[in-house]
């Protein structure tokens, strides 16, 4: 198969994953990935053979990865646990890979010494995203999660320069533990003074550049994802450690601006964004190549006639349960020495334990790293083979045996769920963040900003507004449709001009489906109007640009059309309420005669001064899009947490959704 068509399937998978991990929750999202990777595989019918640099392969993958982890992680955590964190991240990490070293060598003898240790410190590190996964699903007391979340970005760094150093041995002959442990420690600390080094020259060349006024926010992402690359290279031209110093770097993160202000606020935004597409996209590449080659790794481990299968089988299960018996008791030893236990182990001491053994499932660094073996050394694939099988044993257990031993999260009851005060702590969250942010250029801006928020969680307090019924629902349906149906009448009367009324009438239609919940529709009547407007639009987004085009009058229309739909719904509301025969509640419709001449009042005070906007509701119209944006982190981060039902989560974003439409459709 073609590399290209390869990378499109891959890539397809690891879409198709993120749609599958929140239909399938229970089922973490690296166990989907190497599915769909195993069904590329059947589906192809054919080896998929991909032959890996193993220098490029840790420069592209592994960097990036650890440098997104560490520059995420909880820094009063990791330094309030740094005992327990780098006991397992280290010491453990170095157990685990003589214990493997010398019960692979055992079990195998034609597997060198050297080789079987690279294989225990390939399957030192754990799993980030199972961590994370995991964590949405069962309750882990705080210290037990930051431990294991700090832990799997140290060790992915001593994992990966152990193994390095004993590849070196395997492929030389040659192994002195003088010579190794002096190695290791310059490794290591002159990897983190590169990583402190130049995390800070990125700090300085970013101030720098900023200072010159010539930085925006695409130089600053574009730096940011390259810094991880460079940091490595050097570092390992250097001959340190380049994963040491990439995590440094990241643990520092001192390129990304620590300044308040929206333009700052902007760049982290698009930086989070882009960066957490890239680390989904790279993780779930790793895991669907997993599931890619497993058939082959199998098939050509599977018939080796030295082996028999049953046998091969047996060497996983009893590598997985070596390793997880020394977690186990490591664990159970350091928690002991922490809280300075004596005596009887009690039972909620071992099932603490238990949880937090199987809650470290191998991944994406121990697969990543066990493709980076050289080909040169004797029995490689049974030791790609073994590594395969582990990570996949790993996580089964880590996701099917850790919810039935570790207490279960108490899920969020739609019935018992008050959506009013959910919606008041998000609001509030912003208001939050909102202050902490302002400058003195948009303080004035930001305080408009906030007393508006105040007024919405008043009105939540007081009317219980987060959650409309249905009748409230169906009448504002109507009052769109009233809206529309007035819009399109101008249309047809050729009254107003077509590209500013198809516009209006294509957010009514974006209010409508939102409000219905389901796509957007055309109906036969709008598709005839788009169809009639195509050469007038397409002239009117040339003149766009031409000299001469007035800003002023095309936004003066569109103000003069929200002013005669709005006016036109308010009509209709107060004949539906001066009707004896309306099924309507009074109050209903009074609150919606309300909002709508609120709106009217606001269109009407609305300057349309070019300068006056460019001064005043430029700031204040950037600092609401930033509010929106925060209100829907909010919302993901507490559905993501557990903290959301699905239904809550879906009205309140919907909610958003509605807001931002309005905001950009009234400038």
């Amino acid at each position: 198969m073609e590399f290209l068509e390869l990378t499109l399937l891959m890539l397809a998978a690891v879409l198709l994953s993120s749609v599958i991990d929140q239909l399938v929750p229970k089922v973490s999202s690296p166990l989907i990935q190497i599915a769909l990777g195993l069904g590329i595989a059947l589906l192809m019918g054919t080896q998929i053979t991909i032959d890996f640099d193993p220098n490029l392969f840790l420069v592209l993958l592994i960097a990036p990865l650890l440098y997104d982890e560490s520059k995420n992680l909880d820094k009063k955590a990791l330094w309030q646990n740094r005992r327990p964190v780098l006991s397992l991240a280290v010491g453990l990490v170095i157990a685990s890979a003589l214990i493997v070293g010398f019960a692979v060598n055992w079990l195998i003898p034609s597997v060198s010494l050297a080789a079987a240790f690279a294989l225990g410190a390939a399957l030192g590190p754990t799993d980030a995203v199972s961590v994370a996964s995991l964590a949405k699903q069962v309750k882990i007391p705080a210290r037990s999660r930051n431990i294991l979340e700090s832990e799997s970005i140290i060790n992915d760094a001593s994992g990966i320069v152990s193994f390095q150093f004993a590849i070196a041995a395997a492929v030389t002959g040659t192994f002195s533990l003088v010579g190794a442990t002096a190695n290791f420690f310059f490794a290591f600390l002159g990897g983190m003074f590169i990583g402190i080094a130049l995390g800070y020259l990125g700090n300085f060349i970013v101030r720098r550049v900023r200072s010159w006024g010539l930085e925006n926010t695409t130089f600053h992402v574009l730096f940011e994802v390259f810094v991880p690359f460079i940091v490595y290279l050097v570092a390992n031209a250097l001959g340190t450690s380049g994963i040491i110093a990439v995590v440094t770097a990241g643990i520092l993160n001192v390129v990304s601006p620590r300044t308040l202000d929206p333009a700052i606020s902007r760049m982290n935004i698009v930086s989070t964004s882009v960066w957490r597409v890239l680390t989904f996209a790279l993780n779930g590449t790793v895991f669907v190549l997993l599931g890619t080659q497993l058939p082959r790794a199998m098939q050509r481990t599977w018939a080796n006639v030295t082996f028999d299968n049953g046998v091969l089988i047996g060497y996983i299960l009893i590598i997985t349960l070596l390793m997880l018996a020394a977690r186990f008791i490591w664990v159970l030893s350091m928690d002991r020495l922490h809280r300075q236990r004596k005596g009887r182990i009690t039972l909620d001491e071992l099932r603490s334990c238990a949880v937090m053994t199987l809650a470290g499932p191998k991944g994406t660094i121990t697969l990543a790293v066990a493709f980076t073996i050289p080909f040169s050394i004797p029995q490689r694939e049974l030791l790609l083979f073994l590594a395969c099988g582990v990570i996949v044993v790993t996580m089964l257990l880590a996701t099917f045996v850790v919810p039935l031993i570790a207490p279960k999260k108490d899920d969020v009851a739609e019935s018992e769920f008050d959506l009013r005060k959910a919606n008041i702590d998000i609001l509030r969250s912003v208001i939050e963040e909102l202050a902490a942010h302002q400058t003195v250029e948009n303080r004035a801006a930001t305080r408009t900003v906030i007393r508006s928020y105040n007024e919405r969680i008043a009105r939540l307090k007081n009317k219980n507004e987060s959650a409309d019924d249905e009748s409230s629902t169906a009448l504002r349906l109507r009052a769109t449709g009233w809206e529309k149906d007035y819009v399109l009448d101008l249309l047809e009367r050729e009254e107003i001009d077509p590209l500013v009324g198809y516009r209006h009438v294509k957010r009514l239609s974006r209010t409508e489906n939102l409000l219905q919940h389901h796509a957007d529709r055309l109906s036969l009547q709008i598709a005839y109007l788009r169809l009639r407007t195509l050469v007038h639009a397409g002239w009117h987004r040339i003149a766009k640009v031409l000299p001469g085009d007035d800003l002023a009058e095309r936004t003066q229309a569109e103000r003069e059309l929200r002013l005669r739909s709005n006016e036109h719904v308010i009509e209709k509301l107060q004949a539906e309420l001066a009707s004896p025969t309306s099924d309507e509640p009074a109050e209903t419709i009074s609150a919606l005669i309300l909002e709508y001449q609120r709106l009217v009042h606001t269109t009407r005070a609305a300057s349309p001064s070019i300068t006056a906007m460019a001064n005043v509701a430029d700031k204040a119209v950037d600092i609401q899009r930033q509010g929106l944006r925060l209100e829907l982190e909010a919302l993901q981060a507490r559905y993501e947490e557990g903290r959301l039902p699905r239904a809550a989560y879906k009205r309140l974003r919907e909610n958003v959704a509605l807001m931002q439409i309005d905001l950009e459709d009234n400038l």
